[in-house]
């Protein structure tokens, strides 16, 4: 299966581009007869003698923040071990191209109105019950309910109906064409049907996938142990894994640098040279693409209301400044959530958006309000606080005082969920990276019915919902993407900042690690040698 790697180690720069795996959109089959995946299964893995040479050892990951099992089918900061515990229906390659995962074939109807899966034979649970098409019933039904805080949801929600022709084929029946199906599958963890309560409160995790979760210590990390009944044959390679939560940056380039730990996705951007100079260890960056620092702006507390003073926050923040001091060079200065292999990308609408300072007090004074008295809720861990910062001291020299109000990540996702943001607010985002429809149908940030700016529009709700069924090439799909872009740069209701992505600090003893789109972290082919 080809996965999404992290390219070769950087040198970072002021011009790093983050991109998502692929460089073009994925045809769903919309309108197409008989569209049927043109992939093939996983590689065979090496001979026994190869798998028995990378067999055994404990990987160590340095987290910054601790699991929070109810927020487990919503894709957030705290979803990378998903993918040790849960397999997905598919995963994307490097050309944004679905590959088999627990499902290993697929066909659309004519219309678009139903897609028919043959779903992988041999695959237990962790309890040792099989896997079959119930669980992927359950799954979406499962995404369906609001009470999950999915993203997807909406997708999820599209799915009306479920034709099973024995335990591996089943048919989805769609209440209309949508051109983000395969993000849903790759989004949606194939968790236990029969403990999915357990799941929600940290009591049982039972999954599909190469690990099994034995211990959380709340607040202090997970242990996991090596499923041995992997549909991957002589997979995975680890014995175990253990998530242990650092905080602190200083503890954290320590545990590295130590060797306590072996792999972090978590090394604010200003610590990345001191990571670079120390020879054990290896910098580099995901071409996922999938996430972005943002201002939000709550449009119903005055006078954010109105968006002459969003815009003049848009004009008053200076991106490249953060990309260089928070992200240490890892990044892309951007106005639009699109990385740059999106195809709703534009040169023109990343830099609508520039620091322009005196531009800002000007619409600032135009609208009546030349200062301002505003809080600005943030996590509280390295980055974040530095972009905060960096927001708080940009704003403060065009006449707006910002108060900080840190907050731990967990309750600032609720928040987020909950539309109970105060007038500011500064996050990452993720759902760009994905087909371009995802983003304002799924993200919280960014979604048409219910975004957390409490942002209300017929004119974006019709083009979003429209953008999201037509076929995702052609001039039409081009048009609404623009319509989008522009919309969301004329409301400013999320003032997107830097585009960012997953950069990884390893040991250079440890290889095979992936990410999937959504950071979910794949160790299949994980192995500490050297």
């Amino acid at each position: 299966m080809t996965e999404s790697r992290p390219s070769t180690p950087l040198t970072p720069t002021r011009r790093t581009t983050l991109r998502a795996a692929g460089g073009g959109a994925l045809l769903l089959g919309l309108g197409l007869t008989g569209c049927r995946s043109a992939v093939s299964e996983p590689e065979t893995p090496a001979g026994k003698a190869g798998a028995e040479a990378r067999r055994g050892g404990t990987l160590t990951v340095a987290i910054n923040s601790d699991f929070t099992p109810s927020l487990l089918f919503a894709q957030s900061g705290q979803s990378l071990q998903h993918r040790l515990i849960y397999n997905t229906l598919t995963r994307y390659d490097d050309q944004l191209k679905p590959q088999p995962e627990l499902a290993t074939s697929w066909e659309y109807a004519q219309d678009g109105r139903s897609i028919t899966l043959k779903l992988r034979t041999g695959v237990t649970y962790h309890d040792g019950r099989p896997f079959t098409a119930d669980d992927v019933i359950f799954a979406v039904k499962n995404l369906q309910n609001p009470l999950r805080a999915a993203q997807l949801r909406a997708t999820a929600a599209a799915v009306t109906g479920f034709d099973k022709r024995g335990d591996h084929e089943l048919v989805l029946k769609l209440a209309h064409p949508v051109n983000n199906l395969f993000d849903l599958f790759e989004f949606m963890i194939l968790t236990d049907r029969n403990s999915v309560e357990d799941a929600v409160t940290g009591k049982k995790l039972n999954g599909t996938g190469p690990f099994r979760l034995t211990k959380w210590s709340p607040g202090t990390g997970l242990s996991f142990t090596r499923h041995e009944k992997y549909w991957q044959p002589d997979r995975p390679y680890l014995d175990a894994v253990e998530f242990r939560v650092v905080p602190q940056a200083d503890a954290l380039l320590s545990s590295l640098r130590t060797g306590q730990s072996q792999l972090s996705f978590g090394v604010p951007g200003k610590n990345l040279p001191v990571i670079a100079s120390t020879p054990e260890l290896a910098i580099s960056q995901y071409t996922t693409g999938g996430g972005a620092y943002y201002l939000g702006v709550n449009t119903t507390v005055a006078p954010l209301n109105d968006k002459t003073v969003r815009q003049a926050l848009a004009w008053g923040i200076d991106r490249e400044r953060i990309l260089k001091q928070v992200l240490g060079g890892y990044g892309l200065a951007s106005a639009t959530p699109w990385p740059k292999s999106s195809p709703a990308f534009s040169e023109a609408g990343r830099t609508h958006y520039t620091y322009d300072p005196g531009k800002a007090r000007e619409l600032l004074k135009s609208a009546g309000h030349p200062k301002l008295d505003l809080p600005l809720l943030h996590i509280n861990l390295p980055g974040d606080t530095a972009v905060a910062e960096a927001i708080q001291y940009d704003l403060k020299q065009i006449g707006v005082q910002v108060t900080l109000q840190p907050t731990d990540p967990a309750t600032a996702q609720k928040n987020l969920i909950s539309q109970s943001m105060p007038g500011l607010w500064t996050m990452s985002h993720s759902f760009a990276q994905v087909q371009p429809s995802t983003l304002a149908v799924s993200a919280y940030p960014f979604n048409e019915a219910k975004n957390t700016s409490r942002f209300r529009s017929a004119a974006y709700t019709k083009v979003v919902r429209e953008a999201w069924t037509t076929p995702e090439t052609g001039a039409r799909a081009n048009a609404l993407r623009q319509q989008i872009t522009d919309t969301l740069l004329d409301e400013a209701f999320i003032i997107d900042l830097v585009i960012r992505g997953a950069v990884q600090v390893a040991s250079k003893k440890l290889h095979g690690v992936t990410l999937n789109k959504f950071a979910y972290l794949n160790l299949d082919n994980a192995y500490l040698a050297g």
